[in-house]
């Protein structure tokens, strides 16, 4: 039976020390306004390196260093596992070669660069990426450092579950994201091996719910695809070690959707000023949208990662407020003819919405020659807000779609 020692996530603690940002606890008015719980963000993504994947990775060099043991690492992510194992291995005097797909950004290459690794591109997807890893530790003799299936790996996460009950001895739900599962293994393990009445929570994306099946099925479960706009946490297959761990120490799995996620990122950098990446925004989501009932409890939600692309970005902010009912689009039939347009965006211009885009379309099949399909786009003030626009335009004889 798989199992992990509170001593083992102690001393990976006191070995961390010297290494990490004990990243601060930061309570939520907004989120604990909207769920009637007491709401604390564990700004993980304030780490070094953008993420709480260094834990792991320093954790696992540091036990290869007190074991004598100096060979190369490497690694293969296109995500925050390559920069953490990077900048561990340089922090231990290690070299380090990371592998990444081929289609890699550029500033994603660059940041590993930075942290002092050699970055090897190879193929078109992780599973490429992997084989060309194994085939340079075989060739070199390296040590193979996996994202989440590895003891020593779990033991860094789980510090941070250490952390948390430090600084918020009588919390009663924390909320972990998870992909691989390392994350969630190693904090229910060291929360639960401290105060088991404490509860624990995981959170995954519902495109890539691997271990939420494997928790509900009791066993290991993998998922033919992995299709989240969260891709820190989408994995196919966990960890035969971090699912058992999972299953010992958690006290359920939840997910949520693209949406939820990409409403709680909007949330999370306007409410409350922090950046955070897709899968680091998961727990957020859970909370926010009601999947998990936090009313009256102290709630810790874990952010794990900040490291969003940039490029990226607009289109979060776009899906989140859609989400959010600050943005609507519609479809009006008109007649094409002249002042016909003018008068209906008056209208909207009255009701106090913003235009952003207004668009032709005289090719729909069913509609006259003499008609045509305008597509809105407007900013409105939230759901109720869009409803009364609705209202307005029903009643001055438009067909809203």
């Amino acid at each position: 039976m798989v199992d992990i020692s509170i001593s083992e996530i102690w001393r990976a603690k006191k070995r961390l020390s010297p290494v990490l940002h004990h990243t601060e606890l930061d309570p939520s008015s907004t989120f604990s306004g909207m769920t009637g719980g007491e709401i604390y963000l564990k700004c993980e993504n304030r780490q070094k390196t953008g993420s709480f994947k260094i834990r792991g990775a320093s954790n696992k060099i540091a036990c290869m260093m007190e074991r004598g043991e100096s060979a190369p690492v490497v690694a293969s992510s296109a995500g925050n596992h390559a920069q953490g194992v990077a900048y561990a291995a340089h922090r231990f005097g290690l070299p380090a070669t990371i592998v990444m797909p081929k289609a890699a950004p550029i500033v994603k290459v660059q940041a590993t660069e930075g942290y002092g690794a050699k970055v090897v591109l190879a193929g078109d997807c992780y599973d490429d990426a992997y084989a060309e890893a194994c085939r340079i530790c075989q060739e070199e003799g390296a040590v193979f450092l996996h994202p989440y299936n590895d003891l020593e790996v779990i033991a860094g996460q789980g510090t941070l579950g250490l952390e948390i009950l430090e600084d918020l001895p009588d919390t009663d739900i924390i909320v972990v994201p998870a992909g691989g599962g390392g994350l969630l293994a190693g904090v229910a393990a060291a929360v639960k091996l401290v105060n088991p009445a404490v509860k624990v929570y995981g959170v995954q994306a519902k495109g890539a719910d691997a271990i939420a099946r494997s928790y509900a099925a009791g066993k290991l479960v993998s998922t033919e695809s992995a299709s989240t706009i969260a891709d820190g946490i989408a994995v196919k297959s966990p960890g035969d070690l971090t699912v058992p761990l999972i299953q010992k120490y958690a006290d359920d799995v939840v997910t949520v959707s693209d949406t939820e996620i990409a409403d709680a990122i909007l949330q999370l950098m306007e409410r409350c000023k922090q950046i955070v990446e897709p899968a680091g925004a998961a727990s957020a989501a859970a909370v926010i949208s009601g999947k998990l009932d936090v009313a009256g409890k102290k709630v810790v939600c874990l952010l794990s990662g900040g490291n969003i692309d940039v490029s990226f970005i607009q289109n979060i902010i776009e899906q989140g407020l859609f989400a959010r009912h600050r943005r609507m689009k519609f479809s009006v039939t008109l007649l094409d003819r002249p002042g016909s347009l003018v008068k209906m965006l008056s209208i909207i211009a009255e009701a106090g919405a913003n235009i952003l885009a207004v668009e032709h379309d005289r090719l729909k099949t069913d509609i006259t020659p003499n008609q045509t399909t305008v597509h809105i786009v407007c900013e409105v003030g939230g759901k109720a807000h869009g409803e009364a626009l609705t209202a307005t335009l029903q009643k001055h004889g438009y067909t809203v779609e």
